[in-house]
């Protein structure tokens, strides 16, 4: 039996849960989970906001571990080595994104916690193709994060390919923000920080931001007028778009990767004089990640983590959904 930790409802707290899991798959691996991050998409699915949840939930889906098997026609991985897993746990490595090295846009992509078990157990289970080897200098306890909101901003540097000499501008300086600050600013541009928070001015120009613009101002908003090649958006409320879009350089790009529910309020000659774009991006391809990885390191880049027990897993839930974290939650496995 395998120890988790487990919502029966939307509105329940998570508690002692056992499982089993089934023959290991040919292609398969489980893994022994020593940290999982805790991410605002694990809160959503447990309270069902985007109907897709299946109770008992077992969520998380930032793991950092070691491989405990490996099925039959595994090769690429050995027992004890270790390794991360983050939102999608497999692809059908038949159609043309697979093909491609793009399996995070896979439309058959199986999430980690959409129909199966998380990392907030004692093992999870994952097809090898999702799975990522961790660099030996990579901290376990600061990996799973890397795994969803690292690679969810990573991958559009890839993407769009963001040169060095782009001034760019992050809008939101929180768990996804702070590790944009950090790769952007290794990436060798130069970094703006959009926030409300003048408690996190400081602290953003400690991460990598040239300069912090306060969001809240418009008239620091009409100020950067034209200056921005490439804005990423991390938040997941509703803002004044098209104010935003006034601070693009021409051919400037307005990049999103926090989930707003509300829908985008653009004015399409905001678009068209300046041959302006809009687009979104999920987490990247194991290719992607491990570029990823390899980055973090070379540049000593990591999130900033808080760690809970996975036992007082409830703490660490409602820690992150007062918006006091800084910046990620980590579960350190004590079953």
């Amino acid at each position: 039996m395998i120890k988790a930790f487990a919502a029966t409802g939307p509105t329940s707290e998570l508690t002692p849960y056992e499982f089993t899991l089934n023959e290991l798959g040919a292609h398969e691996v489980d893994i022994d989970v020593a940290y999982c991050g805790v991410c605002h998409s694990d809160i959503s699915m447990l309270k069902n906001e985007w109907g897709i949840t299946a109770y008992p939930f077992v969520g998380g889906h930032e793991v950092a571990g070691t491989i405990k098997a490996v099925g039959a026609h595994v090769k690429s991985f050995r027992v004890g080595q270790k390794v991360g897993l983050g939102w999608q746990s497999e692809y059908c490595l038949d159609c043309s994104p697979c093909h491609s090295g793009d399996q995070n846009l896979c439309r058959s992509a199986k999430g980690t916690i959409i129909g199966r078990h998380g990392g907030f157990a004692e093992v999870v289970r994952a097809h090898s193709s999702a799975v990522v080897a961790l660099p030996d200098e990579l901290d376990m306890k600061v990996a799973g994060p890397m795994f969803c909101g690292g690679i969810t901003v990573f991958n559009p540097l890839v993407q769009f390919d963001i040169k060095p000499t782009d001034k760019v501008a992050v809008i939101g300086i929180g768990g996804l923000g702070h590790i944009a600050l950090q790769f952007l600013h290794a990436w060798g541009c130069e970094v703006t920080a959009f926030t409300s928070s003048d408690a996190k001015a400081q602290e953003a120009y400690t991460l990598g931001a040239d300069y912090v613009i306060n969001s809240t101002l418009s008239s620091e908003l009409e100020k950067a007028a034209d200056s921005f090649d490439f804005i990423i958006s991390t938040v997941n409320v509703k803002l004044d778009w098209n104010a935003y879009l006034g601070t693009l350089k021409p051919k400037g790009r307005l990049h999103f990767v926090g989930a707003t529910l509300a829908p985008l309020d653009i004015g399409v000659f905001n678009l068209i004089g300046g041959q302006k774009s809009v687009s979104g991006s999920p987490v990247g391809a194991p290719g992607t990640i491990k570029q990823m990885l390899d980055f973090a390191v070379q540049h000593k880049i990591a999130p900033q983590v808080e760690e809970f027990a996975l036992s007082d897993i409830n703490a660490a839930i409602a820690h992150l959904e007062s918006g006091q974290a800084r910046y990620r939650v980590v579960l350190k496995n004590d079953l």
